[in-house]
């Protein structure tokens, strides 16, 4: 398969907007003009319910891993598979596929997410150990302090270095890691201004204009 081919692949797999599916078909709403508008899990939760957003996730989490895991064996010749190589066209698909969840091709390049968890099925895919590591850090930071974006925020700062400890500094992971770590920071710029003002809502509670 032609690299240029699977990119677009990647990216039009992350433009499936589950999150906006999930909203029509439940309550025949348009997640982006509810809550905070944002077509990601937390919001889902907030309008839908957990299990709903338990499933809007997860699919997430695979419009990264999948091209991530199985797109670089369509480009690549079978001898360079495993190698730094290959695991930069992996990354490059998984960036494609982040791409289109934020600036989803399905909704007209209007709306879309902010990348945690289509980022999170990426490194799932190819560095699970300090994924899941990140993930236990997002899990405690949201636990005491009830805010979804500083556990994401903080997922995002803590899987770069955890990468850089597994891997090393110029592992094509860590790179790509920073990358999209400064990426998930700016999508949450708003709610970094809400955390440092004290408005920022907790998990749990729907507010409209608020939330991750």
């Amino acid at each position: 398969m032609n690299a240029g081919v699977a990119l677009v692949i990647a990216y039009a797999a992350g433009s499936i907007p589950s999150a906006y599916i999930a909203g029509r078909i439940v309550k025949g709403i348009d997640l982006r003009t509810v809550g905070s508008g944002n077509l990601g899990a937390t919001n889902v939760y907030r309008t839908l319910g957990a299990r709903v957003a338990a499933v809007v996730f997860a699919v997430d989490m695979l419009k990264g891993a999948l091209p991530a895991a199985l797109l670089p064996a369509l480009v690549l010749p079978p001898e360079t598979l495993g190698a730094d190589r290959a695991t930069w066209w992996a990354l490059a698909f998984g960036v494609a596929a982040i791409v289109g969840h934020a600036k989803p091709v399905f909704l007209l390049w209007r709306g879309g997410g902010k990348g945690v968890a289509t980022a999170a099925g990426i490194f799932a895919a190819l560095s699970p150990v300090p994924l899941v590591i990140a993930l236990g850090v997002f899990v405690v930071v949201l636990w005491r302090s009830g805010y979804v974006s500083a556990g994401s925020l903080s997922g995002a700062v803590v899987l770069p270095v955890l990468l850089a400890w597994f891997y090393g500094v110029q592992s094509p992971l860590t790179i790509v890691a920073v990358l999209v770590g400064l990426f998930v920071i700016w999508s949450h710029r708003a709610n970094i201004q809400r955390l440092r003002n004290g408005t920022e809502h907790r998990f749990g509670r729907a507010k409209p204009g608020e939330g991750a």
